[in-house]
Protein backbone atom coordinates (compact mmCIF):
# COMPACT_ATOMS: atom_id res chain seq x y z
CA UNK A 1 0.00 0.00 0.00
CA UNK A 2 1.08 3.66 -1.30
CA UNK A 3 2.31 5.75 2.12
CA UNK A 4 3.14 9.62 1.90
CA UNK A 5 4.29 10.80 4.37
CA UNK A 6 2.90 14.51 5.78
CA UNK A 7 5.46 16.66 7.02
CA UNK A 8 3.35 19.41 9.15
CA UNK A 9 6.07 21.89 8.37
CA UNK A 10 4.82 21.83 4.60
CA UNK A 11 1.89 23.15 2.86
CA UNK A 12 0.40 20.06 1.04
CA UNK A 13 -2.74 20.56 -0.80
CA UNK A 14 -5.29 17.93 -1.52
CA UNK A 15 -5.58 16.71 -4.51
CA UNK A 16 -9.60 17.86 -5.48
CA UNK A 17 -9.50 21.20 -5.82
CA UNK A 18 -9.92 23.74 -3.30
CA UNK A 19 -12.96 25.31 -2.00
CA UNK A 20 -12.12 29.41 -2.47
CA UNK A 21 -12.37 29.41 1.25
CA UNK A 22 -9.79 27.36 1.78
CA UNK A 23 -7.75 28.82 -1.24
CA UNK A 24 -7.80 32.28 0.55
CA UNK A 25 -6.32 30.80 3.87
CA UNK A 26 -3.44 28.79 2.46
CA UNK A 27 -3.01 31.70 0.37
CA UNK A 28 -3.07 34.14 4.14
CA UNK A 29 -0.67 30.93 5.41
CA UNK A 30 1.67 31.63 2.76
CA UNK A 31 2.27 35.37 2.58
CA UNK A 32 2.43 35.50 5.91
CA UNK A 33 6.19 34.07 5.81
CA UNK A 34 9.37 35.68 4.63
CA UNK A 35 10.69 32.33 2.72
CA UNK A 36 10.36 31.99 -0.76
CA UNK A 37 7.11 29.55 -1.35
CA UNK A 38 7.93 26.66 -3.85
CA UNK A 39 4.91 24.27 -5.27
CA UNK A 40 5.73 20.97 -6.39
CA UNK A 41 3.06 19.97 -9.10
CA UNK A 42 3.78 16.30 -9.75
CA UNK A 43 1.50 13.79 -11.65
CA UNK A 44 -0.34 10.51 -10.63
CA UNK A 45 -0.06 10.19 -6.72
CA UNK A 46 -1.49 6.57 -7.72
CA UNK A 47 2.12 5.79 -8.95
CA UNK A 48 5.20 5.08 -6.63
CA UNK A 49 7.26 7.43 -8.72
CA UNK A 50 5.78 10.44 -7.57
CA UNK A 51 4.98 9.50 -3.94
CA UNK A 52 8.67 8.85 -3.64
CA UNK A 53 9.80 11.88 -5.57
CA UNK A 54 7.06 13.66 -3.22
CA UNK A 55 9.09 12.29 -0.14
CA UNK A 56 11.83 13.45 -0.90
CA UNK A 57 11.19 17.10 -1.62
CA UNK A 58 9.60 17.12 1.63
CA UNK A 59 12.76 15.58 3.28
CA UNK A 60 14.61 18.27 1.56
CA UNK A 61 12.40 20.96 2.89
CA UNK A 62 12.67 19.77 6.37
CA UNK A 63 16.18 19.92 6.06
CA UNK A 64 16.37 23.34 4.78
CA UNK A 65 12.99 25.03 6.53
CA UNK A 66 14.75 27.63 7.00
CA UNK A 67 15.65 28.54 3.38
CA UNK A 68 12.17 27.69 1.73
CA UNK A 69 8.44 26.76 2.50
CA UNK A 70 6.83 23.89 0.11
CA UNK A 71 3.74 23.03 -1.22
CA UNK A 72 3.24 19.52 -2.65
CA UNK A 73 0.35 18.90 -4.95
CA UNK A 74 -0.32 15.64 -7.42
CA UNK A 75 -2.94 14.69 -9.68
CA UNK A 76 -5.43 12.07 -9.65
CA UNK A 77 -4.17 9.86 -12.71
CA UNK A 78 -1.23 10.62 -15.23
CA UNK A 79 -3.59 11.68 -17.73
CA UNK A 80 -5.58 14.57 -16.29
CA UNK A 81 -4.40 17.47 -17.50
CA UNK A 82 -7.60 19.64 -16.87
CA UNK A 83 -6.59 19.31 -12.94
CA UNK A 84 -3.12 20.08 -13.68
CA UNK A 85 -3.98 23.26 -15.22
CA UNK A 86 -6.14 23.66 -11.49
CA UNK A 87 -3.42 23.43 -9.71
CA UNK A 88 -1.00 25.54 -11.77
CA UNK A 89 -3.39 28.76 -11.47
CA UNK A 90 -4.29 28.14 -8.12
CA UNK A 91 -0.55 28.04 -7.08
CA UNK A 92 -0.66 31.79 -9.07
CA UNK A 93 -3.30 32.91 -6.77
CA UNK A 94 -1.03 31.86 -3.79
CA UNK A 95 1.62 34.11 -4.83
CA UNK A 96 4.35 30.85 -4.75
CA UNK A 97 7.83 32.34 -5.85
CA UNK A 98 8.41 29.26 -8.35
CA UNK A 99 6.53 25.93 -9.62
CA UNK A 100 9.00 22.90 -10.07
CA UNK A 101 6.55 20.68 -12.80
CA UNK A 102 6.71 17.63 -13.85
CA UNK A 103 3.86 18.05 -16.52
CA UNK A 104 1.47 15.36 -17.49
CA UNK A 105 1.66 16.31 -21.48
CA UNK A 106 4.62 18.13 -22.91
CA UNK A 107 2.91 20.37 -25.26
CA UNK A 108 -0.90 21.04 -24.15
CA UNK A 109 -0.04 22.22 -20.41
CA UNK A 110 2.41 25.15 -21.87
CA UNK A 111 -0.47 27.78 -22.21
CA UNK A 112 -1.17 27.48 -18.52
CA UNK A 113 2.85 28.15 -18.00
CA UNK A 114 2.49 31.43 -19.95
CA UNK A 115 0.21 32.66 -17.37
CA UNK A 116 2.55 31.42 -14.73
CA UNK A 117 5.28 33.39 -16.56
CA UNK A 118 3.36 36.67 -16.61
CA UNK A 119 2.68 36.66 -13.30
CA UNK A 120 6.75 36.90 -12.98
CA UNK A 121 7.16 33.48 -10.89
CA UNK A 122 9.66 31.30 -11.87
CA UNK A 123 9.24 27.82 -13.94
CA UNK A 124 11.55 24.90 -13.81
CA UNK A 125 10.58 21.58 -16.08
CA UNK A 126 11.33 17.88 -14.21
CA UNK A 127 11.05 14.39 -15.04
CA UNK A 128 8.57 15.07 -18.37
CA UNK A 129 10.47 17.71 -20.70
CA UNK A 130 8.28 20.41 -22.21
CA UNK A 131 7.68 21.02 -26.03
CA UNK A 132 10.72 23.36 -27.40
CA UNK A 133 8.72 24.47 -30.53
CA UNK A 134 5.78 25.07 -28.07
CA UNK A 135 8.06 27.05 -25.44
CA UNK A 136 9.26 29.15 -28.67
CA UNK A 137 5.75 29.71 -29.94
CA UNK A 138 4.91 31.41 -26.39
CA UNK A 139 8.35 32.84 -26.07
CA UNK A 140 8.72 31.19 -23.07
CA UNK A 141 12.67 30.10 -21.48
CA UNK A 142 11.99 27.05 -18.47
CA UNK A 143 14.96 25.20 -18.22
CA UNK A 144 14.78 21.15 -17.93
CA UNK A 145 15.78 19.28 -14.86
CA UNK A 146 15.99 15.56 -15.41
CA UNK A 147 17.78 12.31 -17.09
CA UNK A 148 18.12 11.44 -20.63
CA UNK A 149 15.48 9.25 -20.98
CA UNK A 150 16.49 7.97 -24.31
CA UNK A 151 19.92 7.06 -23.08
CA UNK A 152 17.95 5.24 -19.79
CA UNK A 153 16.22 3.30 -21.85
CA UNK A 154 18.79 2.26 -24.63
CA UNK A 155 20.48 0.76 -21.70
CA UNK A 156 17.86 -1.08 -20.50
CA UNK A 157 17.19 -2.10 -23.71
CA UNK A 158 20.85 -3.45 -24.60
CA UNK A 159 20.54 -5.53 -21.06
CA UNK A 160 17.66 -7.21 -22.68
CA UNK A 161 19.03 -7.92 -26.33
CA UNK A 162 22.17 -9.79 -24.66
CA UNK A 163 18.71 -12.26 -22.79
CA UNK A 164 17.33 -12.45 -26.40
CA UNK A 165 18.34 -14.85 -29.32
CA UNK A 166 18.61 -13.43 -32.97
CA UNK A 167 15.02 -12.96 -34.59
CA UNK A 168 12.66 -12.96 -31.36
CA UNK A 169 9.74 -10.91 -31.40
CA UNK A 170 9.68 -7.64 -29.01
CA UNK A 171 6.82 -5.43 -27.98
CA UNK A 172 6.87 -2.10 -26.49
CA UNK A 173 4.35 -0.42 -24.08
CA UNK A 174 4.52 3.21 -24.36
CA UNK A 175 2.99 5.88 -21.73
CA UNK A 176 0.94 8.86 -22.95
CA UNK A 177 2.27 9.03 -26.85
CA UNK A 178 1.93 13.06 -26.10
CA UNK A 179 4.38 13.25 -23.08
CA UNK A 180 8.42 13.98 -24.34
CA UNK A 181 9.66 10.83 -21.68
CA UNK A 182 8.03 8.53 -23.52
CA UNK A 183 8.64 9.56 -26.44
CA UNK A 184 12.32 9.52 -25.70
CA UNK A 185 11.71 5.92 -24.18
CA UNK A 186 10.77 4.55 -26.59
CA UNK A 187 12.78 5.63 -29.37
CA UNK A 188 15.37 4.23 -26.95
CA UNK A 189 13.58 1.06 -27.08
CA UNK A 190 13.57 0.64 -30.64
CA UNK A 191 17.35 1.72 -31.16
CA UNK A 192 18.41 -1.14 -28.85
CA UNK A 193 15.83 -3.57 -30.79
CA UNK A 194 17.08 -2.75 -34.22
CA UNK A 195 20.17 -2.72 -33.02
CA UNK A 196 19.94 -6.27 -31.80
CA UNK A 197 18.16 -7.53 -34.76
CA UNK A 198 14.95 -7.93 -32.74
CA UNK A 199 11.80 -7.89 -34.57
CA UNK A 200 9.05 -5.37 -33.22
CA UNK A 201 5.34 -6.41 -33.80
CA UNK A 202 3.65 -4.29 -31.61
CA UNK A 203 4.03 -0.48 -30.17
CA UNK A 204 1.26 0.06 -27.97
CA UNK A 205 0.46 3.37 -25.58
CA UNK A 206 -1.03 1.97 -22.08
CA UNK A 207 -0.86 5.44 -20.58
CA UNK A 208 1.08 5.01 -17.52
CA UNK A 209 -1.47 2.81 -16.61
CA UNK A 210 -0.87 -0.61 -14.30
CA UNK A 211 -4.55 -1.93 -15.56
CA UNK A 212 -4.94 -0.90 -18.93
CA UNK A 213 -1.40 -2.13 -19.37
CA UNK A 214 -3.33 -6.07 -18.48
CA UNK A 215 -5.32 -5.48 -21.23
CA UNK A 216 -3.36 -4.12 -23.76
CA UNK A 217 -0.62 -6.92 -23.28
CA UNK A 218 -3.24 -9.83 -23.05
CA UNK A 219 -4.32 -8.68 -26.62
CA UNK A 220 -0.63 -8.67 -27.76
CA UNK A 221 -0.02 -11.89 -26.34
CA UNK A 222 -2.98 -13.49 -28.10
CA UNK A 223 -2.30 -12.09 -31.56
CA UNK A 224 1.51 -12.83 -30.95
CA UNK A 225 1.89 -16.36 -29.60
CA UNK A 226 5.60 -16.54 -29.77
CA UNK A 227 6.39 -13.01 -28.15
CA UNK A 228 9.68 -13.16 -26.19
CA UNK A 229 10.17 -9.79 -24.89
CA UNK A 230 7.88 -6.67 -23.21
CA UNK A 231 9.62 -3.71 -22.80
CA UNK A 232 7.50 -1.13 -20.78
CA UNK A 233 8.36 2.94 -20.71
CA UNK A 234 7.14 2.83 -16.79
CA UNK A 235 7.33 0.16 -13.89
CA UNK A 236 3.59 0.99 -13.58
CA UNK A 237 3.03 -0.85 -17.04
CA UNK A 238 5.44 -3.75 -16.64
CA UNK A 239 3.67 -4.81 -13.54
CA UNK A 240 0.74 -4.94 -15.69
CA UNK A 241 2.47 -6.95 -18.53
CA UNK A 242 3.52 -9.15 -15.56
CA UNK A 243 0.10 -10.02 -14.27
CA UNK A 244 -1.14 -10.70 -18.07
CA UNK A 245 1.88 -13.00 -18.50
CA UNK A 246 1.05 -14.84 -15.96
CA UNK A 247 -2.93 -14.97 -16.43
CA UNK A 248 -2.02 -16.30 -19.96
CA UNK A 249 0.11 -19.32 -18.36
CA UNK A 250 2.94 -17.43 -20.18
CA UNK A 251 5.11 -16.87 -16.55
CA UNK A 252 9.19 -17.57 -17.49
CA UNK A 253 8.36 -17.34 -21.43
CA UNK A 254 8.24 -13.52 -21.96
CA UNK A 255 10.79 -11.22 -20.44
CA UNK A 256 9.90 -7.92 -19.37
CA UNK A 257 11.32 -5.10 -18.86
CA UNK A 258 10.32 -1.58 -17.06
CA UNK A 259 11.83 2.16 -16.22
CA UNK A 260 11.69 4.06 -13.02
CA UNK A 261 12.89 1.64 -10.38
CA UNK A 262 9.68 1.47 -8.21
CA UNK A 263 9.76 -0.33 -4.60
CA UNK A 264 6.93 -2.27 -5.96
CA UNK A 265 9.40 -3.91 -8.55
CA UNK A 266 12.03 -4.56 -6.08
CA UNK A 267 10.94 -8.59 -5.38
CA UNK A 268 10.40 -8.95 -9.20
CA UNK A 269 13.73 -8.06 -9.78
CA UNK A 270 15.22 -9.66 -6.95
CA UNK A 271 13.53 -13.53 -8.58
CA UNK A 272 13.98 -12.44 -12.13
CA UNK A 273 10.89 -11.69 -13.01
CA UNK A 274 12.01 -8.69 -14.54
CA UNK A 275 14.52 -8.61 -16.03
CA UNK A 276 16.13 -4.74 -15.58
CA UNK A 277 14.49 -1.00 -15.06
CA UNK A 278 16.66 2.16 -15.35
CA UNK A 279 16.49 4.37 -11.93
CA UNK A 280 16.32 8.27 -12.44
CA UNK A 281 16.28 8.91 -9.06
CA UNK A 282 12.86 9.90 -8.22
CA UNK A 283 13.99 10.72 -4.34
CA UNK A 284 16.58 13.77 -5.92
CA UNK A 285 14.45 14.76 -8.89
CA UNK A 286 12.27 16.88 -7.18
CA UNK A 287 15.25 18.33 -5.14
CA UNK A 288 17.00 19.01 -8.24
CA UNK A 289 14.78 21.22 -9.30
CA UNK A 290 14.04 22.88 -6.53
CA UNK A 291 17.94 24.08 -5.44
CA UNK A 292 17.38 24.90 -8.94
CA UNK A 293 14.76 27.20 -8.56
CA UNK A 294 15.97 28.69 -5.20
CA UNK A 295 19.13 29.59 -7.50
CA UNK A 296 16.56 31.88 -9.52
CA UNK A 297 14.89 33.19 -6.76
CA UNK A 298 18.24 34.29 -5.14
CA UNK A 299 19.31 36.14 -8.78
CA UNK A 300 20.54 33.16 -11.09
CA UNK A 301 19.54 33.93 -14.87
CA UNK A 302 21.24 30.98 -16.16
CA UNK A 303 18.56 28.97 -17.70
CA UNK A 304 20.57 26.08 -19.32
CA UNK A 305 19.11 22.43 -18.90
CA UNK A 306 20.71 20.14 -16.30
CA UNK A 307 21.28 16.39 -16.90
CA UNK A 308 20.46 14.56 -14.09
CA UNK A 309 21.65 10.69 -13.61
CA UNK A 310 19.74 7.56 -14.91
CA UNK A 311 21.20 4.34 -14.04
CA UNK A 312 20.48 0.59 -14.92
CA UNK A 313 19.40 -1.55 -12.82
CA UNK A 314 19.54 -5.65 -12.50
CA UNK A 315 19.44 -7.86 -9.73
CA UNK A 316 22.84 -7.82 -9.69
CA UNK A 317 23.62 -4.30 -8.66
CA UNK A 318 19.80 -4.06 -7.00
CA UNK A 319 21.55 -2.44 -3.74
CA UNK A 320 23.86 -0.41 -5.69
CA UNK A 321 22.68 1.99 -3.74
Amino acid sequence: MLKIKIFFSIVLFSLTLSSCGDENKEKAELNSSSRPKIALIMKSLANEFFVTMADGATAHQSANRDKYDLIVNGIKNETDLAQQVNLIDQMISAGVDAIVIAPADSKAIIPALARVRDADIKVINIDNQLDKNILDQYELSIPFVGPDNFIGAKKVGDYLAEQLNAGDQVAILEGVTTAYNSQQRTAGFKKAMEDGGFGLVADQSADWDQTKAVSVTSAILIQYPKLAAILCANDSMALGAVAAINQAGKAGKVKVVGFDNIPAVRQLLENGTLIATADQHADLLAVYGIEYALEMIGGTNDLTDRATPVDLITRDNLNFK
